[in-house]
């Protein structure tokens, strides 16, 4: 099988759905001959590694280990979707301190093992409060951090598409900022449909304001929607969607989607949140993001309750005040 490189790839929570299925995906895709899973879950990793090696791959080692420095010794692509999963009735912002420390630790250990990674890809949720708290722990740059924001916006994609009974592939450039979350902005200025801008369309009887409004919340509460339907929360779409992360950086495609970036300017102060980003082999870098008042409006408001989010962990003494940060992290 030819692969992107030989260089180790980790997948971190392999034992979970989203890793196990990433762990397949990723050698599917040809990301790497250079495969390791962990999992903290010694019996359920060792059954995934299990089930992989049976699958008979070809030109493609698969090494799995419970012992984090072990899995991360030499690794120069991390992929972590190792925290608790969402469940029925809790909102990602549940998560919140239970996956922060996580995070925290997670960032020291790539410090002390592998801090000449290339990349390190964050999809456990509230992923932009994680991902902020890896980069700030772990001593990378802001380049080589990013988490997982693309699925709603092809979560709009979607729902485009299905509105106006059309392929996918004929919705474009549709894009959510802010945060992964149900304060998420949802643009429309940006998207086109079978060529059309998308804005010429919502208030006409294409594209009613009342169902353009009944979209936008589909797209907010899609996670919600598949643990409803599934019992679970998604694992096929972050995989898959992080594993095209990871790829990019490798050197493959360009990702076209938005990532979650940390950012640090005039608008935007030290959070970690989705942007117009691009990620390649550079790692990943924003652009500033357009849009008409009320969308800039509305991507002002998700970043606050970022902030909010970042701000209730201060203040909780879970991680020390932004002033500081730059001890822990001299990139920052």
């Amino acid at each position: 099988m030819k692969t992107i490189t030989s260089e180790k790839l980790t997948i971190v929570g392999a034992a979970g759905m989203i890793g196990s299925n990433m762990a397949q995906s990723a050698i599917l895709m040809g990301l790497s001959s250079n495969i390791c899973l962990y999992d903290p879950y010694a019996k359920g990793l060792e059954g995934v590694a299990e089930e992989l090696l049976q699958c008979g791959f070809r030109g493609v080692t698969i090494t799995y280990t419970s012992d984090i420095a072990e899995a991360l010794r030499d690794s120069k692509y991390v992929i972590t979707s190792g925290g608790a999963a969402r469940k029925e009735g809790m909102t990602r912002e549940d998560l919140l301190k239970g996956n922060a420390e996580i995070a925290i630790q997670f960032g020291k250990d790539i410090r002390t093992y592998c801090p000449d990674v290339k990349h390190v890809v964050v999809i456990f949720n509230p992923a932009d409060i994680t991902g902020l708290l890896v980069l700030l722990y772990s001593g990378l740059k802001p380049s080589q951090v990013s988490t997982l924001a693309a699925l709603d916006s092809t979560r709009l994609r979607n729902e485009l598409a299905k509105h106006f009974h059309i392929h996918p592939d004929k919705v474009t450039n549709c894009r959510t900022y802010g945060g992964h979350g149900e304060q998420m902005a949802v643009f429309s200025s940006t998207a086109s449909v079978d060529g059309k801008p998308l804005n010429e369309l919502i208030g006409t009887p294409q594209l009613t304001n009342e169902k353009w409004q009944a979209i936008k919340e589909k797209v907010v509460q899609g996670g919600k929607r598949i643990i409803e339907l599934r019992g679970r929360s998604s694992f096929q779409s972050p995989s898959y969607l992080s594993l095209e992360m990871i790829q990019a950086v490798m050197g493959g495609d360009p990702f076209d989607w938005p990532v979650g970036v940390y950012v640090d300017n005039d608008a935007f102060s030290h959070i970690m949140m989705a942007m117009e980003t691009k990620l390649d082999k550079d790692g990943v870098h924003s652009h500033p993001v357009k849009g008409t008042q009320e969308e800039r409006e509305a991507l002002q408001q998700s970043y606050q309750h970022l902030c909010h989010l970042r701000d209730e962990l201060i203040g909780s003494g879970i991680i020390p005040a932004v002033d500081k940060w730059n001890s822990i992290n001299p990139n920052l």
